[in-house]
């Protein structure tokens, strides 16, 4: 994302297969950003010793030091899930508060689960964000707000569950490969669908494709320029596929 603040991760694993594997994850998702990697936990802690850390990926198992003990060593550590090959340690684990354990080999739907819980849980968001800014005045209510519609709804399959989301709740969606990200007022829900097949679900009225990447709720657009759109605090780029048919559909709205 443009002007975004990312979230900068530390993976500390001693097999390099499982250094890879998170790795890759990492760089599918463009909210993480991968800040350093260390083999042992002697090495993570010097790491975070000299540079901000918002999230660590980190192994129990290895030699010299457990990631367990690792964690217990920190006054106030970042946030932390657990990679393992072992459930032995799962109790252990979530004592100390992990966002979340998971055990090796890590597949990329339960690595973006459990990246969602962070990007979910209020305390972190605002850690990884810049100051907020005010809030808004909210409207005076007149009159309760009117029964939505069914089919101002979309439902979206997520853990296991299906998950009805309101349309007007929607600030934008972002593709991650074979997944996307539904960003809304409330909460992120990740599911395994491609961008392509949700944009012929929604309203043409309502949302409009700006990016490969992106697909964008018109009314909830602050402002724009050539190259991105500004939702709240985040700026999302326009492709200069889709360049033409957004101008023209901004200058009518705003």
């Amino acid at each position: 994302m443009v002007n975004e603040r990312k979230i900068s991760c530390l993976i500390v694993d001693d097999e390099p297969p499982a250094l890879d594997i998170l790795k890759k994850y990492i760089a599918a998702v463009a909210t993480l950003e991968l800040a350093a990697t260390a083999n042992n936990a002697i090495e993570a802690l010097n790491i975070l010793q000299t540079r901000p850390i918002d999230l660590i990926f980190l192994d129990i198992q290895m030699p010299q030091l457990l990631g367990t003990d690792l964690i217990r060593t920190l006054k106030t550590p970042p946030r932390f899930i657990f990679t393992t090959a072992h459930r032995k340690f799962a109790l252990e684990g979530y004592e100390l508060d992990a966002v979340d354990y998971l055990l090796k080999p890590i597949s990329f739907e339960r690595f973006l689960k459990a990246v969602n819980k962070v990007l979910d849980a209020a305390p972190a968001r605002q850690a990884f964000a810049d100051p907020p800014a005010a809030a808004p005045t909210p409207p005076t209510a007149t009159a309760p707000p009117a029964a939505p519609r069914a089919e101002s709804f979309i439902h979206l399959r997520a853990d296991r569950k299906t998950i009805p989301v309101a349309l007007d709740d929607i600030l934008y969606v972002e593709s991650l490969r074979d997944y996307i990200r539904v960003v809304t007022r409330h909460k992120t829900i990740v599911t395994k669908q491609s961008i392509s097949s949700l944009e012929e679900s929604l309203p043409r009225d309502a949302f409009i494709r700006i990016h490969r990447s992106y697909i964008v709720a018109l009314a909830k657009v602050e402002s724009y320029t050539a190259e991105l759109v500004e939702i709240g605090r985040q700026q999302l780029p326009i492709s200069r596929l889709y360049r033409l048919d957004v101008e023209k559909v901004l200058q009518r709205r705003l």
